[in-house]
């Protein structure tokens, strides 16, 4: 069985101050696709309904919603946010990446 990506509660915590001005609040998708520069990248996007499948990781009130296809990909992976200065943004920080790209969405296994 394959372990789903761990989510700071950082991460939580700025779901819950996005989701303060949405009724009703939404959940942060975090998908794998083909694609980058450097063969897959990520997508993080806010979603208002899960699918049947996905993997729901509930915390601080909020959930993050991973499908069944990008499971491996983020299997022991941890799901952050930074503020940089380059700017604020949800992070995935992924063992299973033998590299990745400057831009930090692109990565290759």
């Amino acid at each position: 069985m394959q372990l789903p990506p761990k989510v700071t509660e950082r991460a939580f915590a700025r779901l819950a101050e996005i989701n303060a001005e949405r009724t009703p609040p939404q959940a942060l998708r975090v998908a794998v696709e083909g694609g980058g520069c450097s063969g897959f990248q990520y997508d993080i996007k806010l979603e208002d309904t899960p699918a049947s499948d996905d993997i729901v990781l509930e915390g601080a009130g909020q959930k993050v919603l991973i499908d069944p296809v990008s499971l491996p990909f983020l299997e022991n992976a941890v799901i952050d946010f930074t503020e940089e200065l380059i700017g604020a943004r949800f992070v995935v920080e992924n063992p299973n990446a033998t590299s990745s790209c400057g831009c930090g969405v692109s990565f290759s296994m």
